[in-house]
């Protein structure tokens, strides 16, 4: 069997806060009535209370001022104010609709990995990487963070310093979005009167679409019933989010904007992915709401700012969907876990609707009854594309293991190992989900595969595996 080397690397989850919106209730009353409070103080009683807040808060946070500022306009942009209020009172008033947030204080897993876009600095026998982590906290709701680091050609791995301090991105607000990217989106969901795009304009922003409905319904001219709350579910899907520039990458964190994932964004599975000599970065997550999933798709170019955006189609309906680093024929390519139980693949014109898919591998072994699914995107070798692929067996023991196909047809499998590759062992089977190893991603560089993984969701290490080696393993299986 293949042999793979244990990395003395352990991250474990570390109690880091973001600021987010703290509005566990929608009565505008007790919003009227705790600003109607603050604004009866007296100006030395508010600059009392907001010097206690910077001192305690302030340097526990990048931008702290800025952000309950923000929160402050959110929460008051629909409201009726009777006056103008002070900066330290929006200042005040913000900062009881501010919560910190403790990321990774429950668990920090699943990790996935790609080659960074800035190699400046690093000598040739070293790259840069970036390492994306499933960081849960207080209810379970899941976040993405980020590592970095250098791999030498060797093997060794050398992870850059974590930071304390942390910060969620900014949503985007505003955004302007054309009429055939709404009208796209709109076929799969039928609350939506198709027929109020005849009095859109080509592009629009969600505030112009609630005037336009508005008058449309004041005049009678259509009967929209849900239509309105249809558009700002799409809206609410699609969106973007972005940094200050000067925030490290070991300090960002993409934490739940919209409703459709407003109890988690799980397992993300970043790939680098070519085409015509341009490079950029798309990584498939879960999106959960506390009742329903849907897959939903980050891209970024520089991991400073990035777009968000729901997948559509009948193919689209399960968890672990992974794009492949560049086209197939002419295609975008997706593998998934139709069913629940087997690796799927699927082809697309349009990066964000999925229609068909083929079933392309089964749990056979008795390691991999229970379930079956990729373990991220694949990555390109000589023989074919190496997948590395998550297994369930007896006792929901996860295991990895990995399966060869066709370069250039790869529904077509070639092989695939007949025992796993990765196993939990006596010091990584104990945890917040026992018995788990489990990844999203892979890199390979000189003759190695680099793969971070999650131990029972506690914690996450590295193995190293020498390319060639396991290439011949599953060549020793091919049909």
């Amino acid at each position: 069997m293949v042999k793979i080397t244990r990395k003395k690397i352990k991250i474990k989850s570390n109690p880091k806060r973001v600021l987010s919106l703290f509005l566990d209730f929608n009565y505008n009353d007790r919003i009227y009535d705790i600003i109607s409070k603050i604004s009866s103080l007296n100006n030395n009683a508010i600059e009392e209370i907001l010097n206690n807040i910077f001192k305690d808060f302030e340097k526990r946070h990048y931008d702290f001022k800025n952000i309950i500022l923000d929160h402050y306009q959110k929460i008051s942009k629909n409201l009726k104010l009777s006056r103008e209020l002070t900066l330290s009172q929006k200042l005040l008033i913000g900062s009881y609709f501010t919560k910190e947030y403790s990321i990774e204080s429950a668990a920090l897993f699943n990790p996935s990995i790609v080659i960074h876009p800035n190699q400046n600095a690093i000598n040739d026998e070293m790259i840069r990487f970036i390492m994306s982590l499933r960081a849960t906290g207080e209810g379970h709701i899941s976040s993405i963070t980020f590592r970095t680091g250098l791999i030498s050609k060797n093997g060794e791995i050398f992870l850059d310093k974590a930071l304390d301090k942390v910060v969620a991105a900014k949503k985007v607000e505003d955004i302007i979005y054309n009429k055939s990217f709404l009208s796209k989106r709109a076929k799969y969901d039928n609350r939506i009167n198709t027929k109020v795009f005849e009095f859109l304009p080509d592009a629009f922003s969600m505030k112009e679409v609630q005037r336009i409905i508005a008058e449309i319904e004041q005049k009678k001219l259509l009967k929209l019933y849900e239509t309105e709350k249809a558009i700002s579910d799409i809206f609410d899907n699609n969106y973007e989010v972005t940094f200050n520039k000067n925030i490290p990458l070991n300090s960002k964190v993409i934490f739940p904007v919209s409703k459709a994932e407003s109890q988690g964004m799980e397992d993300v599975r970043f790939v680098k992915f070519s085409e015509d000599n341009k490079v950029s970065y798309f990584g498939t997550y879960t999106a959960y709401n506390g009742k329903d999933i849907h897959v939903h798709l980050i891209n970024t170019n520089d991991f400073n700012t990035f777009s968000i955006r729901s997948l559509y189609g009948k193919a689209t309906m399960d968890k672990g969907m992974a794009l492949f680093p560049e086209k197939i024929n002419g295609k975008f390519a997706m593998l998934s876990r139709q069913g629940g139980n087997c690796i799927s693949i699927m082809y697309s014109d349009d990066i964000y609707f999925w229609e068909d898919y083929k079933v392309i591998q089964k749990p056979e072994r008795e390691w991999e009854m229970l379930q079956l699914g990729n373990a991220g995107s694949p990555i390109k070798t000589p023989l074919g594309w190496l997948l590395l692929t998550h297994a369930v067996g007896p006792l929901r023991k996860y295991v990895l293991s990995a399966t060869l196909l066709d370069i250039n047809n790869p529904e077509k499998v070639l092989a695939s190992l007949s025992k796993p590759l990765i196993s939990p062992n006596s010091s990584e089977r104990e945890g917040y989900v026992p018995n788990v190893v489990y990844t999203c991603g892979l890199i390979y560089y000189g003759d190695k595969l680099f793969i971070p993984y999650a131990m029972s969701d506690s914690a996450t290490s590295f193995v190293t595996v020498d390319l060639n080696l396991l290439l011949k393993e599953l060549q020793k299986n091919i049909k």
